[in-house]
């Protein structure tokens, strides 16, 4: 199973669109997770006018597109936490493993956090926990480029791949 990892559109307020090289591998994926900052009713809309099979959760441009704060999705034997990771940069990586570890209950301790927020690449294991972020799939400032990650899940194997431009 092929999963895209997305965040940050920020579409209107500070992007016009998805990168149309990222929006073929968001419709190519069999599943998109979206780590919140859709920034509007109608850049949430267009994602899922992408693809029909979206976890997706809200982010802090988004108090009123009626998303949840996390989400948890299992694909391909890989459990997928999805928070925006909202707060400040200090303390990260310690709040969306906390977030993880909450949401997994103990019940999948290999349980992988998506997030968004801070526009900055990260694949990191913290704290036990493995954490992706996949930056801003349209560049919005503050990020320096514009990133996605796709994921291939398979019987719990997860491999992650960057995409930028």
């Amino acid at each position: 199973m092929d999963v895209a990892l997305i965040s940050d559109t920020h579409i209107p307020s500070r992007a016009a669109e998805i990168p149309a090289a990222f929006e073929e591998r968001i419709e190519a994926a069999d599943h998109v997770i979206h780590a919140g900052d859709f920034d509007s009713e109608g850049a949430l809309s267009n994602v899922r006018a992408m693809s029909s099979r979206l976890t997706a959760v809200a982010g802090n441009m988004d108090p009123r597109i009626g998303l949840p704060d996390r989400a948890t999705v299992e694909l391909g034997g890989v459990t997928f936490v999805v928070t925006h990771g909202t707060g400040p940069h200090r303390g990260y990586e310690d709040r969306v493993a906390g977030i993880v570890r909450e949401e997994a209950d103990g019940a999948d301790s290999d349980a992988v956090g998506v997030s968004g927020h801070t526009h900055e690449v990260l694949d990191t294991t913290h704290d036990g926990v493995r954490l992706l972020n996949p930056g801003s799939v349209t560049g919005a400032a503050p990020a320096e480029r514009t990133t996605m990650m796709t994921a291939t899940v398979r019987d719990g194997d997860l491999s992650v791949t960057l995409h930028e431009r």
